[in-house]
């Protein structure tokens, strides 16, 4: 990546400081200063330089910042603008670029080939091949010279090389997928300001100079100063260490850090420096991303892999007992049919020879046996989905997600967004109990009410309306809204349809103090002043939740302006007017506002009176607003698609219970018939909720459905109850209060557009449109993920099981393998790389979505599995072991030949078990087959290596030539497992884990002998006390 340069030229930056300064060069041509800092600091800033700006920053030196002039004298220094930000303008942005650098950091290169081809060189068995390999050359060459003594040796050689290079070339593969997906991840978008228009960028070209907005969760994305904002709280705790959030303003910590958090408020800042000349660049810079996390499947997979060695190493053991023993007692011939051994008359050379070419096949008898390409299939399997899941607007942070989500038994989602659309609209507005027409407004509400309106709308919000400088209501430029869906909403409403004008707004009035809003409050608020006037009234606004914002209320306005006591039969009038909306999916938010005199201003901390409280009750109520968000086409039907998957969708949200209710009928997740109520205990608050028993809420908790007015706290709890009853939990997420609950959840799903940055960093899988049906693709994924790696187990057991009896008898009957180390090489590569090719990039079926969860402790080899492998490999024993002993008077051919068919047939074997492995139940295995265009490759480029081996590369794999009758009759022996496995599969299973089953038959034998025996021994003592 690029860096800045650590050492800027003072004298450059000088000089762009005086450029930016000229007026014609200051964005929107506006002044950049104060009136108090244009004369008096001018020269001052001048004098300034970046590395000087930097220090004062890093230093927290607030002395020299007050000394210079301020955050905003460093802004004119810089040529911005506080409020309009830079300029627009491609030549300024670059030219700011290349003189204080760009917002990236160096990385550490990802790992090359090479590392990979050497770290599987430094796999034991492997180590042990090389050596025999060398071993064989030598004695090879000695003995039959240059020209024809390699041929052994040199084979080994060649196939160990090839299996180095296949697992090197995977790993590789990964890791360059691993560091594309953090690219992406790293790609963080942020509001900036520039030319008075906010806009979203990436983080990467955040330049200095520029103006950030911050809002609660984002990441901080430079180092800067604050600029303006109210109630900021930021946590450095990634930097420093501290738990404790940090006060941001700008007379006691104007200091903001790149990669700090922001836990609480809203504001502005100026980029001061960027990349490598931040701590947070320099430190992330040092670190190297992990690409060797290991996932609970693949620690499964680990043990059973270490358990299949220790049975192939006892066998390979077996077999160099037996061949050494046949060989030094005279029981093995060569080629020419005399004796290989004769004690005292045996050549060293040739004895040595013998002993590494035995040790070479016991050898690689343990490379067949240790299932190398189970891990590998999961590598292949996760890389694979990893990528396919990105182009299903999914990215996965933690490859543990991909396997866990499918054996997800409940999945925990939010309303706004993932279910419905997020695309906010206003389509109802009650004023007083009046529901006021669109088409009324102008005329039906009063000058005053409509002035306070404006407040509440224009003054307590975090989102902002653009206006171009061509702008006319006639014209066809538009205005443009920004900031969250609601606000967006809210503010379209009231510039477009009340007339709000939000430039004068601004300007006729000063914030004192805000209290942002969050998902515990669920209400927004602000102090404010009218700067004009004499008499210094203050108001004070709320703006939230309808029904929490009425129980703030002691009385209301109408629409002439009027104002009304809010008694009891009032209050209930609203809150059925609330009800009614809400029933309709309305989105129901009320404002409210009252008046206060400087007097009457709360402190929280009363004694240093730094910090205002809000008025909080006796408030008036303005009026009641309706957001229309329709549902996501399509999720009704991603719902049902969970419930036939068996998993269990519970939707937590922060809105009204009615609003909740109706959203989750349209979508299906509650199953009631119109103008029905639903079961009781499918619904609940999240009030409610908290405040059961322990007891109570385990026995309710499955039952529920919904639960409303939930706060982050509800969303957590009901997560570990779920966990706690063994349920494999999803949630959905995106605020930062949703972190804790994202990180109990052994599936953390937060949402790539709404989400926070802090929201982001807890999840395990970031769903990058927020959209539900992606949710449910992401289910499907995890299934995915988990069937190929079992089609792989299945078919890699059916292979070991094979070439482990096949040679095993043949060692011990015959004194001979009838697999030779390179063929077995061979049977090892296509085996481990291209079946797992093959068989891992399987994509989902719709029948993966209709069985039941894999739960927490299923075996990973099921009874079906052990009835299709063992099956097959039964087969393949006794065809082989047929050919093996009888197979040269049967078919009237030579050794070399029938060794040739043993090791052709074979692999044919498993080309055709391929297709097998393709649905571990189902007897149609070649639907859909032609959809998948890389396993049908993978067949075709095995068979054609095949032929080549056979019948090209005679010395390389010890074979012969083969004629047509012979490669007929090795495919269609070959072919027998089609029928074979279509047949196995009519063969019902038990669901009890079979070594279940055996261990409890074994336990039963156990209890039923210590039972005989205690009873004998009854029968004796009553006997002898008989005698008695």
């Amino acid at each position: 990546m690029l860096s800045l340069p650590k050492h800027v030229v003072v004298s450059e930056i000088r000089s762009y400081s005086e450029t930016l300064l000229s007026p014609s060069k200051t964005p929107n041509n506006t002044t950049t200063t104060t009136k108090a800092s244009t004369s008096k600091n001018h020269e001052v800033n001048k004098a300034f330089d970046h590395k000087l700006i930097m220090e004062i920053v890093k230093e927290k030196d607030l002395t020299s910042l007050r000394i210079h002039g301020g955050a905003e004298a460093i802004a004119t220094t810089l040529g911005t603008h506080p409020e309009n930000g830079i300029q627009e303008n491609e030549e300024d942005i670059n030219k700011r670029r290349r003189v204080f650098g760009s917002n990236t950091y160096h990385k550490p290169p990802p790992k090359g080939l090479f590392y990979f081809v050497v770290d599987a060189l430094k796999d034991t068995t492997i180590l042990i091949l090389m050596v025999c390999a060398a071993l064989a050359l030598g004695f090879g060459i000695k003995e039959h010279g240059g020209k024809e003594g390699w041929y052994e040796g040199g084979s080994i050689f060649i196939a160990v090389l090839l299996v180095i290079v296949g697992s090197a070339l995977s790993n590789y593969r990964q890791e360059t997928q691993f560091d594309k997906l953090s690219k992406i991840s790293d790609n963080i978008k942020i509001d900036v300001v520039r030319c008075g228009r906010r806009q979203e960028i990436s983080i990467f070209h955040i330049v200095v100079g520029d103006v950030v907005l911050l809002n609660i969760g984002d990441q901080i994305p430079a180092d800067g100063l604050f600029l303006n904002g109210h109630s900021l709280l930021v946590d450095e705790s990634s930097m420093t260490g501290e738990s404790d959030h940090i006060e941001i303003d700008s007379v006691k910590h104007p200091f903001l850090f790149s990669g700090s958090k922001v836990a609480d408020g809203y504001g502005t800042m100026l980029v001061t420096s960027v990349g490598m000349n931040t701590a947070w660049g320099e430190m992330m810079s040092s670190i190297t991303r992990d690409t060797n996390e290991r996932t609970p499947l693949q620690a499964r997979l680990d043990k059973l892999t270490s358990s299949i060695g220790k049975v192939g190493l006892t066998v390979a053991f077996l077999v160099l007992v037996v061949m050494l023993v046949r060989y030094f007692t005279g029981n093995t011939k060569d080629e020419f049919g005399k004796k290989e051994y004769i004690s005292g008359r045996t050549d060293v050379d040739d004895v040595l020879n013998a002993v590494v070419r035995i040790v070479a096949a016991a050898v690689t008898i343990v490379v067949v046996a240790i299932p190398e390409g189970l891990p590998l299939a999961v590598t292949l399997t996760l890389a694979y989905s990893m990528k396919r899941m990105m182009a299903d607007q999914a990215m996965v942070r933690k490859l543990s997600a991909c396997e866990t989500m499918g054996s997800a038994t409940i999945i925990c989602t939010d309303k706004t967004g993932t279910l419905t659309l997020n695309q906010m609209k206003v389509t109802k507005f009650w004023l007083g109990q009046e529901q006021i027409n669109e088409k009324d407004y102008s005329n039906s509400i009063s000058t005053s009410v409509c002035e306070l309106f404006y407040q509440g709308v224009g003054l307590n919000t975090t989102g902002t309306v653009y206006k171009p400088d061509h702008y006319d209501q006639s014209s066809n430029v538009q205005l443009e809204f920004s900031g969250s869906p609601t606000e967006k909403a809210i503010l379209s409403w009231a510039v477009l349809n009340l007339g709000m004008n939000i430039e004068t707004l601004k300007h006729d009035y000063e914030i004192l103090h805000v209290e942002t809003f969050n998902s515990d409050k669920k209400r927004s608020g602000v102090m404010l002043k009218k700067i004009t006037n004499d008499n210094l009234k203050i108001y004070v606004h709320w703006k939230g939740a309808a029904e929490m914002v009425l129980a703030m209320c002691s009385s209301y306005y109408e629409s002439n302006g009027n104002k009304k006591p809010l008694d009891e039969e009032v209050k209930q009038k609203f809150e059925k007017i609330i009800e009614g909306m809400a029933a309709s999916s309305l989105r129901c938010i009320a404002f409210a506002q009252c008046e206060v005199s400087e007097d009457e201003i709360e402190y929280v901390d009363n004694e240093e009176k730094t910090h205002r409280r809000l008025k909080e009750d006796d408030l008036t109520l303005l009026g009641i607003v309706g957001l229309k968000d329709p549902c996501r086409p399509g999720v009704k039907k991603a719902v049902e698609a969970c419930k036939n998957a068996g998993v269990a969708i519970k939707m937590i949200t922060g809105d009204n219970v009615f609003t909740a209710k109706a959203i989750a009928a349209e979508c299906g997740i509650l199953e009631v018939a119109s103008g029905d109520e639903a079961s009781e205990g499918q619904v609940v608050e999240g009030i409610e909720f908290r405040n059961y028993t322990p007891e109570d809420r385990m026995k309710k908790i499955n039952n529920i459905r919904v639960m409303a007015r939930s706060s982050p706290f509800d969303k957590l709890l009901m997560v570990q109850c779920l966990k706690e009853l063994g349920h494999v939990v999803a949630v959905t997420g995106d605020g930062t209060n949703d972190a804790p609950a994202l990180k109990e959840a052994d599936i953390g799903l937060s949402m790539g557009i709404q989400g926070t940055e802090v929201a982001k960093e807890s999840s395990d899988i970031v769903i990058l449109d927020d959209n539900f049906a992606s949710v449910v693709t992401v289910l499907r994924w995890g299934r995915c993920v988990y069937n190929n790696i079992q089609k792989f187990i299945q078919f890699q057991l059916t292979v070991n099981v094979a070439a482990l009896v096949i040679n095993f008898i043949a060692a011990v009957s015959a004194g001979e393998v009838p697999l030779t180390a390179v063929q077995l090489l061979w049977v090892n590569l296509i085996m481990d790389t291209l079946g797992a090719l093959a068989l891992a990039t399987e994509r989902p079926s719709n029948e993966l979505m209709k069985k039941r969860p894999v739960g927490r402790t299923a075996p990973l080899i099921t009874n079906i599995m052990w009835r299709n492998l063992l099956a097959q490999s039964l087969y393949q024993i006794a065809i082989l072991l047929l050919l093996q002993f009888n197979g040269e008077s049967i078919l009237n051919v030579s050794k070399e030949v029938n060794d040739t068919l043993i090791f052709n047939t074979f692999v044919l074997c498993q080309v055709f078990n391929e297709f097998n492995s393709r649905s571990m139940e189902k007897k149609n295995v070649f639907k859909g087959v032609h959809r998948n265009k890389l396993f049908l490759g993978i067949i075709g480029f095995t068979i054609v290596l095949q032929v080549v081996m056979v019948e090209f590369l005679k010395k390389f794999a010890d074979t012969t030539n083969l004629n047509w009758w012979q490669w007929l009759g090795c495919i269609a022996i070959a072919a027998v497992s089609w029928p074979i496995g279509w047949f196995v599969k009519s063969i019902p299973v038990s669901n009890e884990p079979i070594f279940d089953y055996l261990r409890r038959i074994f336990m039963f034998k156990r209890l039923t002998m210590i039972f005989h025996r205690t009873e004998n021994s009854t029968s004796t003592l009553g006997i002898g006390c008989a005698k008695c």
